[in-house]
């Protein structure tokens, strides 16, 4: 068992895909030759971005959402959310703080609010660039028509995080209610690329329902993507949800993943995200060895970080936030890395 791994393991690192049968057996392979996939993957994160690891501002600008994700904390249906929106000026004062700390990306998350028109963010996409031309605007907003992603794009939006959360159909249904379709998410990514953002997809490990084939879809769908960026994380359930009963996603799949992306995809930019963080105490750092390269701090005001729960017990504070530079550049050095102060563009083109 652990020769035909590792000679899949060999293949991947060569010829960069596998078939869906070879990435199943690889999904399912035993723990004992993680550590092989492991350094791989750190190989290749350093021969395309040597020791560099890159940080993004994040913004959680609003979590009103019209949407209903089972999965999702602050989905419509949780009326026990506390909801909270953010202004002209407090999105300004975010980034005022995170330019002097050293960001030149800012990710403007949200839920999907009607109450921020494409005029509102196209105030505020252009008001960052105008300020701050040397700067990376990247969106994360859910999906929109083509008309809206063109215009966001041309008030000088960069980049788009849009999570497919699977690439399985009977499996999205599974994890989404009737109005929201597969279909539509997969077209909303082709059109993010045709309009020429760079493009983040992702998904969750260990989602209610999913099994090694539906991981195996996401990785062939990644390939064929061909993002400029992949965020994953384990699935954590939040209480006021119908998947609040399910088990989270494990830190050594997510890790596995991680791995196997980033030989899928070596010039792909791989955050180790707060999800991570969230179920391992050192999952950043264990992140970025097994080929992340990218940390998303979080600028939003303390008052309402607490309060975008995609899932519970959310880490928020310390390290996780961007105002300790100090205490993350620290955990980056444990792992023989550094943090630097770029826009930090995708290589995978």
């Amino acid at each position: 068992m652990c020769l035909m791994i590792n000679n899949l393991l060999d293949k991947l690192y060569s010829e960069r895909t596998l078939s869906k049968d070879e990435f199943i057996s690889l999904i399912n392979c035993p723990k004992d030759t993680s550590e092989h996939l492991r350094s791989l993957a750190e190989k290749v994160r350093i021969e395309n971005y040597g020791h560099d690891i890159y940080m993004r501002g994040l913004i959680e600008f609003s979590n009103y959402c019209r949407q209903d994700c089972y999965y999702c904390g602050i989905r419509r249906s949780n009326t026990s959310c506390p909801r909270y929106r953010l202004s002209f000026n407090d999105i300004a004062e975010c980034c005022r703080e995170g330019y002097r700390l050293g960001f030149r990306t800012f990710v403007l998350q949200s839920g999907e609010d009607p109450y921020f028109t494409d005029d509102r963010i196209c105030k505020i996409i252009e008001a960052i660039k105008r300020d701050y031309p040397d700067c990376a605007v990247t969106l994360s907003l859910g999906e929109k028509s083509r008309e809206i992603y063109k215009r966001f794009f041309d008030c000088g939006a960069d980049r788009y995080l849009l999570r497919h959360e699977t690439a399985n159909k009977a499996h999205f249904k599974k994890l989404h209610p009737e109005n929201q379709t597969f279909e539509g998410r997969m077209e909303c990514l082709q059109i993010l690329k045709e309009i020429g953002y760079q493009v983040g997809c992702g998904f969750m490990v260990g989602s209610p329902f999913q099994n090694a084939e539906c991981l195996a879809d996401d990785l062939l769908f990644i390939k064929k993507l061909n993002p400029q960026m992949v965020g994953i994380g384990p699935f954590i359930p939040h209480g006021q949800t119908p998947f609040k009963e399910y088990s989270a996603g494990s830190l050594d799949m997510t890790l596995k993943m991680l791995s196997i992306i980033r030989l899928m995809l070596p010039g792909v930019l791989l955050p180790a995200t707060t999800a991570l963080a969230t179920i391992d105490p050192r999952g950043r750092e264990k992140g970025i060895l097994a080929g992340a390269n990218v940390v998303m701090p979080n600028l939003s005001p303390v008052k309402v970080r607490e309060k975008y729960q995609l899932y519970d017990n959310k880490v928020c504070t310390g390290e996780e936030s961007a105002q300790c530079r100090s205490c993350l550049e620290k955990r980056i050095q444990s792992v023989g890395c550094r943090l630097v102060v770029a826009r930090g563009d995708s290589k995978n083109i």
